[in-house]
């Protein structure tokens, strides 16, 4: 099979890296390889006969994907990053969101707005509601609807949620659900992401094609997630269905 791949790991680092027939969690201090143990585990799997566009695994930068993909090419001795579904949380399912965006009511050249773009939007919007903006302002306005779409609380949802219409009205913000409404009827009328929509969306996508689901399922064999201790609700859910069925997660 070739030079061993787990060769100058530590004994719990290769028990780490070798055990591949059902879910698991590595936990370990700054500094200690936790990133590094998925790295070589990664190596393991395609040394091992799994095809690498069958393995799925997610970052939380971009450059860590990209010297992850370095090493596993260095490791095994030949090239075979560029068939990794390997990068961030919002690359990837960004990936699979213009592949399915029919689906969702987009066309697949979405175009994914920047930091910018949002919150000059949602500043349109409070203009033209005629909002004191001492209560509006774009931006604590744009993180709170980032926070709901982070926890995946749609518009539409928010707007059947008693608790926080109350707790808007006692923080003197009660039209945000109205700035939430338009503001997501306006992406789609324009055929815009925002970040936040990458995430929300595959969660809708997977909640309500069950067809699409399975296919991601069956098209993935192995789950692995880089610092998964910094995910979200949004990304936590999408790596559970994801991985429900064969089971084959592993994280760091």
């Amino acid at each position: 099979m070739g030079k061993d791949i787990t060769e100058g790991l530590n004994k719990a680092q290769k028990d780490a890296v070798l055990y591949i027939d059902g879910p698991s969690l590595v936990v370990a201090g700054a500094g200690s390889g936790k990133t590094r143990v998925l790295t070589y585990k990664i190596a393991h799997l395609i040394s091992s006969g799994v095809s690498a566009n069958r393995i799925i695994a997610l970052t939380f930068t971009n450059k860590a994907a990209a010297e992850m993909k370095e090493r596993i090419d260095n490791l095994l001795g030949y090239k075979v990053s560029n068939s990794l579904w390997m990068g961030t949380f919002h690359s990837i399912f960004g990936r699979i969101l213009r592949m399915e965006a029919q689906s969702l009511g987009f066309t697949s050249g979405f175009t994914i707005y920047d930091t910018s773009d949002y919150v000059n939007l949602v500043k349109a919007i409070i203009k033209e509601m005629n909002l004191n903006d001492d209560f509006y302002k774009a931006k604590n306005i744009f993180n709170r609807i980032s926070a709901c779409k982070n926890n995946l609380m749609t518009a539409e949802a928010y707007a059947q949620n008693n608790n926080l219409l109350i707790e808007d009205e006692k923080d003197n913000r009660p039209e945000f659900v109205t700035i939430y409404k338009k503001y997501t009827q306006r992406c789609r009328q324009s055929n815009v992401m925002d970040f936040d929509d990458l995430l929300i969306y595959t969660n809708i996508l997977f909640k309500l094609n069950p067809a699409v689901l399975q296919k991601y399922r069956e098209r993935f064999d192995y789950v692995l997630v880089d610092e998964y201790q910094d995910t979200n609700f949004a990304q936590y859910l999408i790596v559970k269905i994801l991985s429900d069925e064969h089971r084959k997660l592993f994280v760091v």
